[in-house]
């Protein structure tokens, strides 16, 4: 990897003050028609909290709880060779592309495709929509993080036993009986599901109090903007790791750890001639770095403009994965104790059964004649493999009470999402001496990882709005507190009976095909409005340095391919298998899968067409309004009439007025997607600009 130039002492400086970068960009018409600066811009106090912002955001509950269970359900370690092959040839040159278009035009996701044509504004509005759609649920996770942590300080833990029945004093609850106490403790006293998502019920009062504690922790860590988020960032992007690590340590010691590994990284290679597995990676790799959102370039927007941003999108990918691999080790290890339990509970359950025999001779008829190996007094002395292998030899002569306790059986159950988080786990911790201290321990990191990501969504959000409407970029913390006011009294959708349905809902459908829209238009802004090797000038402006030339066809044709088929094939998942959830059923204690009725397939189809439509309707509008404009385009970026500038020589500053442009400078003006530095510049005659409009070239 190319290492950045020295910086020279104004670079230095430029981390630690309160609004330029070295580089002072030019004079420009803002939103409003006013001329506007950068001189009041935010920027980042150092580079370690600009780069921990990055990872906060992108690094997030998904690493978590989605990206073991599809390591887990497709071939292991081939799914994990899948995902970095994809995460090089898509994940990284987008992420690059964000944060080198944030880093150029410093400004959030609207005014960055805005400055490249007019007509491409519509990408920003619909990166803000959907930013908003996460922002509605993640919070509501966050939510029920808060409501697990306040009931880890107690010993037991809550969720440990089932309840008794209070009409027969003496039995468990039925609905707890048939499931488990974690299991019923989060259906039944955490969400109190409803059995479907047509039955509403009432709001959750506790669940709503604690929605608004959420909004309220948001609201007061971006009151100030980045200068009071990134702060909090200190500890909410290196808590994770820190509890990542200590559960690693405990869950090796544990019986099953290396079972649980074992299973995580068996290769099966198969599984790569699946289309599904290819979208299912291609879209964890979308989803795990947080493209189209508008957050990436919202807070490369605050760097210096020679800001190693190439460098930012390799250490950013590569804390990624590897935060990804780590949460899956302590997830295997975990659910590989946990299925050990279950299968060694198994075994004593059957040898209970079989210790009902009373006859030595149908014992011996039944175990063969080592059968006093088994121990019906003490059922811990009798191994797992010795009953399993005694149970291949003797199935067809039990009855049908008596079953195989496969420890590979219990693994292949895979546990997402909130059933990794809210059930699994909660049953592990219970297992372990101080059983509230793991508790509190986990749920404080889940709280962490989320709003880590929470704040990238909000200023994903509030950036753009900020940079594009100078009224709200006056008042800041009046836009902060009202955006999560907003985002509370919405929220409540998710905190009545059946709450836990619509954020399935929301977390299905509601993000998943407008980002990929979003982002195809974002590639081909860069790579076909304005041009990759313009766009590659520019970098080489920032970076003093230009990068390999391979970027230039990723962008082309990869990416935009790639994503392409992601879209074709997301879409025609939707059309031939139609939209499902999972159920929770009180009176049978399971879960079912049901069909979403009409009424809420009305309500998908508006969430992505809400999301999608501001890109055309932007395209329309502008031309439209300026049904002339197309006729005047040069390139990428030329709508907009802009003054074009020459460098001048630093020995020229003072008889600029009195140079007369080369022949070359003459034949090769240029418009530069990068804002103008502080560098002498010189006004060219207008004369010139119309003279040799029709020659211009996108060198350096």
């Amino acid at each position: 990897m190319t290492e950045k130039p020295p910086l020279d002492s104004n670079e230095d400086r430029a981390w630690l003050s309160e609004g330029q970068s070295e580089t002072q960009l030019t004079t420009g018409q803002g939103p409003d028609g006013v001329e506007t600066g950068d001189a009041d811009r935010p920027a980042w106090d150092s580079k370690i909290q600009y780069v921990l912002a990055q990872v906060g955001f992108s690094v997030g509950l998904g690493n978590v709880w989605r990206f073991p269970y599809l390591c887990h359900q497709n071939g292991g370690g081939a799914f994990m060779l899948l995902y970095v092959f994809l995460l090089i040839i898509v994940g990284v040159p987008l992420f690059f592309m964000e944060l080198a278009a944030g880093q150029s035009i410093r400004q959030g996701s609207i005014g960055v495709w805005k400055h490249i044509s007019p007509k491409l504004a519509g990408i920003g509005y619909s990166s803000c929509m959907v930013c908003f759609y996460v922002a509605l649920y993640y919070n509501v996770i966050i939510a029920w993080s808060l409501f697990y942590l306040g009931n880890s300080f107690q010993y037991p833990l809550p969720w440990e036993h089932c309840p008794i029945d209070v009409t027969t004093n003496d039995t468990a609850v039925k609905e707890c009986a048939g499931s488990s106490p974690t299991t019923y403790f989060w259906f039944r006293k955490a969400l109190n599901i409803t059995n479907s998502i047509k039955e509403s019920g009432e709001l959750n009062p506790i669940m709503t109090g604690c929605l608004l504690a959420a909004w309220a922790i948001v609201s007061l860590a971006m009151i100030k903007g980045i200068k009071s988020s990134a702060k909090v960032m200190y500890f909410s992007s290196v808590f994770p790791y820190v509890v990542l690590f200590i559960f690693l340590i405990r869950g090796l010691m544990l019986d099953g750890a290396m079972e649980g590994i074992t299973f995580m990284f068996y290769p099966k290679l198969e599984i790569w001639g699946s289309v599904q597995v290819w979208r299912q990676a291609a879209t964890q790799v979308f989803f795990a770095l947080g493209l189209g959102y508008g957050s990436v370039i919202a807070y490369s927007s605050y760097n210096p403009v020679h800001n190693n941003c190439h460098r930012d999108a390799l250490m950013v990918s590569g804390i990624n994965f590897m935060t990804s691999v780590l949460a899956s080790l302590v997830v295997f290890v975990v659910l590989g104790f946990r299925a050990k339990n279950i299968a060694l509970r198994c075994v004593a359950k059957n040898l209970g059964f079989l210790s009902l025999i009373s006859s030595d001779e149908s014992k011996q008829h039944l175990f063969g004649p080592g059968w006093p190996w088994i121990n019906m007094t003490d059922p811990s002395s009798v191994s797992l493999s010795e009953y399993r292998e005694w149970y291949s030899h003797h199935s067809s002569t039990i009855g049908l009470n008596i079953t195989d306790c496969s420890l590979e059986e219990e693994m292949n159950k895979g546990v997402e999402g909130t059933g990794l988080a809210f059930i699994a786990f909660t049953e592990v911790m219970a297992l372990f001496p101080a059983s509230p201290f793991w508790s509190t321990l986990f749920f404080l990191m889940l709280l962490n990882l989320g709003l880590s990501t929470m704040f990238g969504t909000m200023q994903g959000i509030l950036t753009p709005l900020m940079d594009n409407f100078s009224l709200l970029g006056r008042h800041r913390t009046l836009l902060t507190v009202s955006s999560c006011a907003l985002g509370f009294l919405i929220g409540m959708l998710f905190t009545q009976r059946s709450g836990n349905y619509f954020v399935t809902m929301f977390d299905d459908y509601s993000a998943t095909l407008p980002l990929v829209i979003v982002v195809i238009f974002e590639t081909i802004s860069v790579a076909w409005v304005y041009g990759t090797d313009r766009f590659l000038d520019d970098i080489e402006v920032m970076l003093k340095w230009r990068p390999p030339v391979v970027y230039k066809y990723l962008w082309k044709y990869v990416c935009l391919l790639s994503m392409i088929g992601l879209l074709a094939a997301s879409l025609l998942r939707m059309v031939f298998k139609r939209p499902t959830y999972t159920a929770w059923n009180q009176d049978t204690a399971s879960e079912m899968t049901l069909e979403y009725p009409g009424w809420a397939l009305g309500m998908i189809i508006m969430l992505i067409l809400f999301a999608s439509l501001p890109v055309p309707i932007g395209y329309i509008y502008y031309t439209l309004k300026n049904p002339k404009a197309g006729n005047t385009e040069e390139g990428g970026g030329q709508e907009m009439h802009r003054e074009l500038y020459t460098k001048c020589s630093s020995t020229e500053q003072l008889d600029s007025h009195h140079r007369v442009p080369t022949e070359e400078e003459e034949a090769h003006p240029r418009t530069a997607f990068l804002p103008l530095g502080n560098e002498n510049y010189q006004l060219l005659g207008q004369e010139e600009e119309d003279d040799d409009d029709d020659e211009r070239d996108t060198g350096v």
